[in-house]
């Protein structure tokens, strides 16, 4: 059996035990949080605005801008994988069937990146975050628009991004104390 057949078990595993009508209206919305990243960019937005958490916020847009490059303009080019709807004739998808490539699941990438970025500023938030970007990693594998190893990437490259990220906001802001001294 080789890894597509696999990975396609386990959605399928996820549709024959989990599916139900409940979860067919609450996972949409779910996903939705993590579209165009918009839940992070409207939390970046506001811990900018906010003041308390500003360095917070910069790293969350830091993030984001990372994973754009690395996640979907760079992998997802140059390894374009398929989505798993297209191997398989599934009777509807719940959401409309994204038209980019399958790996890494961008919306696991800047849901972990953002979340390992907040948890980094604050642990409560970073804790109620990571619920949130499991959440999202979870609603694309029941969705099936994504395979489980686009989500283990999205993880493994939020994460790599975040910390990265958090890298880039601190030399800069040493940078930025030694000029005004």
């Amino acid at each position: 059996m080789n890894l597509v057949n696999t990975e396609l078990s386990i959605l399928d595993f996820l549709q024959e035990h989990l599916k139900c009508s409940l979860l067919d209206k609450i996972v949409p919305v779910i996903t939705a949080l993590g579209d165009k990243g918009i839940i992070w960019i409207a939390l970046s937005l506001l811990f900018i605005i906010a003041g308390k958490q500003r360095k917070t916020g910069f790293m969350i847009a830091v993030v984001l801008i990372i994973g754009i490059i690395d996640g979907n303009l760079l992998l997802k080019n140059i390894i374009a994988r398929e989505r798993p709807f297209t191997y398989i004739e599934l009777p509807e998808l719940l959401i409309a069937p994204p038209k980019d490539y399958s790996f890494p699941s961008g919306h696991t990438m800047s849901s972990f990146g953002a979340a390992f970025v907040i948890l980094y500023g604050n642990k409560r938030l970073g804790a109620a975050a990571l619920i949130i970007a499991a959440l999202i990693a979870f609603s694309r594998l029941y969705l099936y628009v994504h395979f489980p190893t686009d989500v283990i990437g999205g993880i493994l490259l939020g994460c790599f991004n975040a910390i990265l990220a958090i890298c880039i906001v601190n030399k800069a802001e040493k940078t930025i104390m030694l000029r005004r001294t």
